[in-house]
């Protein structure tokens, strides 16, 4: 099966657990407002590539894929070439390869539920909590995220929650409070990373003739971030 690919880091040490293999899948429906990848948005986009080539080229690096490496599929949003991840993770396995998905949960349910099949872990990005939000915001339905992660619950496939932290937006004390008890609510939740808002991609934006919708918020810092969740 052909499947549409933006590009690959060889070594991601940020995506799931030990030294990953990370695939960038282009097309995406969402338009979130912190997007760091629009290059990934058109459907169209990148170079076409098969499955079972993709594995191979994967492979490569096993060497590397100790305590508990592996692959991550990530995009744009890799449920948006669902079959294709499918595919993919399914001859991953075959080689007993790690597979992790990072997501934002939107997608066809029934699609998403057979990538599930082959997915040891799923990184899913929680971006708001209210469906208003959502749409102003992402232009996305949290009814079809939460679908999404009790989906992920039923298949029993540990869940890695994220959440960009965005100064002025979503930094405050009780709003993360909120994420960090909606993670804890799913029983197959295990980990949350609070992820700093930063503006590295304003130079892909600017090439593409896109507007930045937070280009004049400042980039989060650390110290306060880190300050942030101690106070949780």
């Amino acid at each position: 099966m052909l499947g549409r690919l933006n590009s690959i880091q060889s070594l991601g040490a940020v995506d799931g657990p030990g030294l990953r293999y990370v695939v960038f899948l282009q097309g995406c429906p969402l338009r979130c407002a912190y997007c760091h990848n629009p290059d990934t948005w058109p459907a169209d986009g990148g170079e076409e590539i098969e499955a079972d080539t993709l594995v191979q080229k994967a492979l490569r690096f096993r060497p590397y894929w100790k305590n508990g490496g592996g692959v991550t599929i990530s995009g744009g949003e890799p449920l948006y070439q669902a079959p294709f991840v499918e595919e993919l993770f399914a001859g991953l396995h075959e080689h007993g390869v790690h597979t992790a998905l990072d997501t934002s949960g939107v997608g066809n349910l029934a699609e998403a539920a057979r990538v599930l099949d082959h997915t040891d872990l799923v990184l899913c990005d929680l971006k708001f909590l209210t469906k208003a939000d959502y749409m102003k915001y992402c232009r996305g339905d949290l009814a079809q995220v939460e679908r999404f992660l009790h989906l992920t619950a039923m298949k029993q496939v540990p869940l890695w929650i994220r959440h960009v932290v965005v100064p002025g937006l979503t930094d405050g004390v009780d709003h993360l409070r909120l994420i960090r008890d909606k993670a804890e609510s799913l029983p197959n939740f295990e980990k949350l990373e609070f992820l700093p808002f930063h503006k590295l991609c304003i130079e892909k934006y600017d090439r593409l003739g896109i507007p930045f919708p937070l280009r004049d918020t400042p980039a989060m810092n650390d110290a306060w971030l880190k300050e942030l969740i101690e106070k949780l």
